[in-house]
């Protein structure tokens, strides 16, 4: 309850009383020409750096590696998007820490120490196993198999109406 509060209630007259300071030093239109320079290049560095994640991640999943940590990188980068898009100081500093390639790495692997990650598949008859168990199974599984294809045709017996000949009416 207390962080709702805060997020909703004391950030945003934060932001509205520190942007009125910077305008009386600065002027208004200057501080409104930094937020908005702000904004844009925050859209673009999330933009960047959120391809660039999304392609480390594909490399991961394409090695059978499950992207944990681009996962939480990815989930970090949306939320630097909004903030950076948001009016305001306080929010652009957070947005940015959230975005640069550099503490980005650093917030996720805490991010994922606090959460509690485990990925569950089940088997053929519904029950869940970890994915410890998967892969040890897919593992005895392909040695188990010698790799030989076989290739064929089939034909349904059980439809008595021959190809290219009308249903009856």
């Amino acid at each position: 309850m207390g962080k709702l509060f805060f997020l909703f209630a004391i950030l945003p007259i934060l932001e509205i009383t520190i942007l009125i300071n910077v305008g009386e030093q600065i002027g208004g239109w200057n501080t409104v020409a930094i937020v908005m320079a702000t904004a844009f290049l925050g859209a673009y560095l999330v933009r960047q750096q959120g391809l660039s994640t999304l392609l480390s991640a594909q490399q991961k999943m394409q090695t059978g590696i499950i992207p944990g940590q681009e996962m939480a990188e990815g989930l970090l980068l949306v939320i630097s998007g909004v903030l950076l898009v948001t009016p305001g100081f306080i929010t652009d500093i957070f947005g940015f820490l959230l975005c640069l390639p550099f503490t980005r790495p650093i917030i996720a692997k805490s991010l994922l120490k606090r959460m509690a990650v485990k990925v569950v598949q089940t088997n053929n008859q519904g029950a869940p196993f970890t994915h410890e168990q998967y892969t040890r199974q897919q593992n005895n599984s392909a040695s188990s198999e010698q790799g030989d294809i076989i290739e064929g045709e089939y034909e349904n017996k059980d439809d008595p109406i021959k190809p290219g000949l009308r249903k009856p009416d």
